[in-house]
């Protein structure tokens, strides 16, 4: 029999393309009695809470809940929480799954048992034609796409997983604690997925891509620009902070240093952006981006060489027992 699959999403004022992703699963393939639905609130002020209550109502394998802090994370781990699936698989609102995207995911859980997290192919549907630039330099991480090509590979290291398109096997996302917290402004900054798959790594578990398993990611306009790169990148600074100073515990010195290192290759990214501007070369649109990475690289040390709270939040593994309580949505 096949594993009953919980699929959860957190949203935040996207309900036009919430009922969008929402059909793409309600078409899947997948048998209708082994897979439920839990969409998330995450403080929305838009009809999205009319919309995932509706929702709620017509069919009864969706379930509607609200998670009060902001950040898509601490959604997930909400809904993970409230799951009944022995496989949790994490989407976003602004996601398009081919049809058979939930049987060949889960799949990959079946090539090897040691296989804890699965991924596929994460492809772009542009809203509108992008840019050349973006087309040449931002194919990847960058907005959040991974194609891998066809094959299946399994992996003792993350391949390239994003929460977006992501199954975890129940037991081992517990078991590690569940997701980091976004980085999300001054209320919140750690590594996301990052953190988690980090975490089911040092668990001893492994990890699958399988090309088959197919899902779209909605590229809007508004992400096809040189102010939504930077942001991403600075949000990447703010991440790589996080994450490195729970692998190395860097005392205040060394933090120090480190922020003297990024000050200087942050100048230097900015001599590089200037060359290739006047080159012609379009890679300056990520090299201009890299000065805000840096940036935040600084911040973030910062903060943790002058607030001892930060440093005990950076360091704390479990992220679903305290304040992971279950809010109905209604």
């Amino acid at each position: 029999m096949l594993p009953f699959v919980s699929v959860i999403i957190p949203t935040y004022n996207r309900s036009q393309l919430l009922k969008q992703t929402v059909d793409t699963f309600l078409a899947q393939d997948y048998p209708a009695d082994r897979w439920e639905l839990l969409l998330v609130d995450n403080r929305s002020t838009d009809d999205t809470r009319s919309l995932i209550l509706g929702l709620e109502s017509d069919y009864p394998r969706i379930t509607a809940l609200s998670e009060p802090r902001k950040g898509a994370h601490f959604a997930r781990n909400t809904g993970a929480l409230a799951a009944n699936g022995s496989i949790l698989y994490f989407t976003d609102d602004d996601m398009l799954a081919e049809p058979t995207m939930l049987r060949e995911i889960v799949g990959g859980f079946d090539i090897d048992p040691r296989v804890a997290s699965v991924t596929g192919k994460v492809l772009p549907k542009w809203e509108t034609e992008p840019p050349v630039w973006v087309l040449e330099h931002c194919r990847n991480e960058l907005l959040s796409l991974l194609d891998l090509g066809e094959a299946t590979i399994v992996s003792d290291e993350d391949p390239g997983v994003f929460s977006c398109h992501q199954a975890v096997r129940k037991e081992v996302f517990m078991a590690a604690g569940g997701f980091n917290p976004d980085t999300n402004a001054d209320l919140f900054t750690g590594d996301n997925e990052t953190g988690l798959n980090i975490k089911i790594r040092q668990l001893g578990h492994r990890f699958a891509y399988v090309g088959s398993a197919v899902t779209h990611h909605i590229i809007p306009a508004s992400r096809m620009t040189q102010k939504y790169l930077n942001g991403r990148m600075a949000d990447q600074g703010f991440c790589d902070s996080y994450t490195q100073f729970r692998a190395l515990h860097p005392g205040k010195g060394r933090l120090a240093r480190r922020m003297l290192a990024h000050s200087v290759l942050g100048g230097l990214t900015v001599v590089k952006a200037a060359v290739h501007r006047a080159a012609g070369d379009s890679s300056w649109h990520v090299d201009l981006a890299r000065l805000f990475y840096y940036r935040n690289r600084m911040r973030y040390d910062a903060r943790l060489i002058s607030q001892e709270r930060w440093r005990s939040f950076a360091l704390r593994d479990d992220w679903l027992t305290e304040g992971g309580t279950v809010n109905a949505a209604h």
